[in-house]
């Protein structure tokens, strides 16, 4: 069983930065790929951005490109996610999630498709 534990959630002002971490419980070679998503109240939860294990192939939803970077530390089975430049509109509830099988686009942009998923992480951005 994989445990996901996510921190460094806060809130922040327009235009700054905030940066997420995710902690697995497993050695993440294990793993296939991490994944952010994110969910505000009464909407579905939302692809972010995602990075393999192995490789390190990473994919953004268009909305953060740009502003965000996901990274891997395989060394600590963590993933982060450094976001800058902020807007309100980011504001939401972000979770990290895992997967351990390979998929492509566009499945592993699909909350379907990952079976573990952390407690997530409020994330507020004032204007």
């Amino acid at each position: 069983q994989v445990q996901l534990v996510e921190s460094g959630g806060g809130l922040v002002q327009a235009g700054g930065s905030l940066r997420l971490s995710c902690a697995a419980s497993v050695r993440t070679f294990s793993l296939s790929r991490m994944s952010w998503f994110r969910q505000t109240p009464g909407k579905e939860r939302e692809f972010v951005a995602t990075i393999t294990w192995s490789a390190g192939i990473k994919y953004y939803v268009d909305s953060v490109k740009g502003r965000f970077t996901i990274s891997r530390d395989n060394a600590k089975n963590t993933v982060s996610l450094q976001m800058n430049s902020l807007k309100p509109e980011d504001t939401a509830v972000y979770y990290c999630a895992a997967d351990d099988v390979v998929r492509g686009y566009p499945y592993f942009m699909s909350i379907k498709e990952y079976d573990y998923w952390g407690q997530g992480t409020q994330v507020t951005v004032s204007s």
